[in-house]
């Protein structure tokens, strides 16, 4: 597949669609400082979304000039997370590059229907729901707001545990404070997946392949801990409008613990539920 794929769909409209896109989202939405020299242009720069999904800004300005070959599908994955494109939006760029779109996991068996149910009463809450190894399957207006939609990765990417050790930015909505208790809860939730799911499953596809790519996993990997869990199931995000979140976690699984439904919560009267009260008003949840 190469660059005569964009000549059949449409150069000039992949091209509009990344800059429209680029030129929609603010600096803030995505973490990044915009004070400094006024900008010139509405939106990101090139070279910001291009360092942001971690290619060269020569390679993604012939994109938006509709030059050069098409992008791959893990390219496409990147600039649509660095864009903060929704599914759907995610869906069309994939189509515009005569690229398939990944699919969107359904949730089948009745178990996790259920949790689907609870899901669609908790849109006025952050939650989701995920797999043991981390896969995020949905998630409320809410959840979006503060996580990003996490159901947008392909491959090993969809589990947060292989991102968190191997894509640093993965890293930036938590205090650094606390990365060490996240890499460690992570590590055992991984080997509790694995040991449930077995020999050729998806989880242990994820372990070797960490164990290949990051020292940190390696390490914490050979110590061998069990449900190592925050304190109180508390779990801080960081988000540019609001500021630091202060928030409590509940995790509920299906009947088969093939899923499960997280659900964020904070304590009445605390800066936390005033923070989402104020992000339920902004995403209209």
């Amino acid at each position: 597949m190469g660059w005569w794929i964009l000549e059949r769909v449409d150069r000039k409209q992949f091209a509009d669609f990344l800059r429209s896109r680029r030129e929609a989202i603010q600096p803030g939405d995505v973490g990044l400082f915009h004070g400094g020299p006024r900008r010139r242009t509405p939106g990101l720069r090139r070279e910001e979304v291009a360092a942001l999904s971690e290619m060269s800004t020569d390679y993604y300005a012939r994109l938006e000039q509709g030059r050069g070959p098409v992008p791959s599908e893990t390219v496409l994955g990147a600039i649509a997370r660095s864009l903060r494109l929704s599914p759907r939006e995610r869906d069309h760029l994939f189509f515009l590059a005569g690229r398939q779109a990944p699919a969107h996991e359904p949730l089948e068996n009745s178990s996790s229907t259920g949790l689907s149910r609870l899901l669609d009463l908790l849109q006025g809450s952050p939650a989701q729901i995920v797999t043991p190894s981390g896969e995020t399957l949905a998630q409320t207006p809410l959840s979006l707001e503060l996580f990003g939609d996490e159901s947008v990765y392909e491959g090993l990417e969809r589990s947060l545990m292989y991102r968190w050790f191997t894509r640093p930015e993965t890293r930036r909505i938590y205090p650094e404070r606390d990365h060490a208790l996240h890499s460690r809860s992570f590590t055992s939730q991984l080997r509790t997946a694995c040991i449930q799911e077995g020999t050729g499953s998806f989880p242990e596809r994820v372990v070797t392949s960490l164990l290949n790519l990051s020292q940190e996993f390696v390490t914490l990997w050979g110590m061998h801990e069990i449900d190592v869990r925050h304190e109180g199931y508390r779990k801080r995000v960081r988000h540019p409008g609001v500021g630091l979140v202060d928030l409590e976690c509940q995790l509920l699984f299906s009947a088969g613990q093939t899923h499960g439904l997280l659900v964020f919560t904070a304590a009445p009267g605390t800066n936390g539920q005033h923070q989402l009260r104020e992000l339920a008003g902004a995403v209209g949840a």
